[in-house]
């Protein structure tokens, strides 16, 4: 991607870098406890599960996905809502986010439809504006999916595997990171570099994940992955794990990674 902006490469990803720290566009990692008084880290777990689904069904790119949900937990990271208006909040997201990716968005009446008419088109469109405002009509932050494809231009240039294959692999860890509420407080950069090294690590067992390119490249070494590479290796192995729209999803595919 970066390829293509030439000189500029730099520049842009010092933006992304700095934008992904304004604390305007970052959820807050505690916000089940600080914010919410009915909603539950299964019960967004849950709600992402549909979401992933959902993404498949309407054959939407990942990066709206990702969008979606981090419009949901930086929505929830400030205004507390009833478990009833879960499924609304989601579906809104993802109209916002499908506007913002996609070149052929859905409408608010075909969401309204994916959720069996509980919520009407005047609904699902309302939802929209109070997220907009609560967002503060920043929707452009970067995700885990923006930092992965920077990376992995890296990740490839010294592998002897395929490279199709790690980023298959890396695209699914990182993935099954959204399903976990205790994911949000790593940073999208680091998730992203978490799931390079950890695809790595995966394929190459004896060979370190971590060379002096990608340290230099993504800004962490090794060192400073340890916690969240813990954290997607934990999700990777399916350690207390029963929602299966994501591990499905990259079963079927030439790679069996699930």
């Amino acid at each position: 991607m970066w390829e293509d902006y030439g000189g500029y490469a730099s520049e842009i990803d010092r933006y992304l870098r700095d934008v992904e720290t304004e604390e305007r566009r970052m959820p807050r990692a505690d916000y089940l406890k600080t914010v919410q008084t009915e909603v539950t880290a299964s019960m967004r777990a849950i709600l992402v599960n549909w979401l992933v689904n959902l993404a498949n069904e309407l054959q939407f790119a990942p990066d709206t996905l990702y969008r979606a949900i981090s419009y949901i937990d930086r929505f929830l990271s400030f205004r507390s809502i009833a478990t009833k208006q879960l499924q609304l909040l989601a579906v809104s997201s993802m109209l916002i986010a499908s506007k913002y990716e996609e070149i052929r968005h859905a409408t608010a009446s075909q969401f309204s439809y994916y959720t069996d008419w509980a919520y009407s088109t005047r609904e699902v469109v309302n939802m929209e504006g109070d997220i907009l405002k609560i967002l503060q009509y920043e929707i452009g932050n970067p995700t885990a999916k923006t930092f992965l494809r920077q990376f992995m231009m890296v990740a490839r240039e010294d592998v002897e595997y395929s490279k199709l294959l790690l980023e298959f692999l890396a695209n699914y860890l990182a993935e099954l990171t959204l399903l976990d509420y205790g994911c949000i407080g790593f940073l999208p950069s680091i998730v992203a570099a978490s799931a390079v090294f950890l695809a790595r690590f995966t394929i190459k067992p004896k060979r370190h994940p971590w060379s002096k390119q990608l340290a230099k490249y993504t800004e962490y070494a090794a060192p400073d992955l340890k916690d969240c590479v813990t954290a997607v290796h934990y999700l990777q192995l399916n350690n207390g794990f029963s929602l299966a729209n994501i591990p499905e999803k990259y079963k079927d595919h030439t790679f069996d990674i699930s």
